[in-house]
């Protein structure tokens, strides 16, 4: 599965980077999420609720970010179980381009999945995620420019 997007958030390129960088803005953010742990610079743990079609799950999980080209580009990597209910993993490229102090937040990302999960149906999973994605980066956007303002 794939999903891009891009979306433009109304604070410099350096705040929305920081923000990326920044557990609790991301716990904030991610829905389902109740716990966020920074071990280092590029490794996180994740504990998310998520609940797709009829399956609702608990994940565990780790993301291992890549800043090789930090500020305007990163990229992440990450895994997930979620139990009986599958699991997932993936990464996903972002850049950041400043234009006129309004930051322009892209993003291409794939992810696999398995196990009952995977038994939905790609329509479903595709639709969710989706959502996901939109809900994440909406409540991003609004945080960051709530701190920046």
């Amino acid at each position: 599965m794939e999903l891009k997007d891009e979306i433009r958030i109304n604070a410099p390129k350096d705040v929305v980077y920081a923000a990326l960088n920044d557990p609790e803005v991301l716990r904030q953010c991610i829905p389902g999420c109740e716990e966020l742990v920074k071990h280092s610079d590029t490794d996180l743990e994740a504990k998310v609720v998520l609940k797709v079609g009829p399956v609702k799950a608990r994940f565990g999980g780790t993301v291992v970010l890549d800043t090789t080209g930090a500020p305007d580009a990163f990229s992440l990597t990450g895994q997930g179980n979620g139990g009986a209910a599958g699991h997932a993993k993936g990464g996903a490229d972002v850049t950041l381009e400043e234009v006129d102090g309004v930051t322009i937040l892209r993003y291409d990302a794939k992810a696999e999945i398995g196990g009952k999960l995977a038994q939905l149906g790609s329509r479903l999973i595709q639709s969710t995620a989706k959502k996901l994605a939109a809900s994440f980066f909406t409540k991003f956007a609004e945080v960051v420019e709530t701190v920046d303002a």
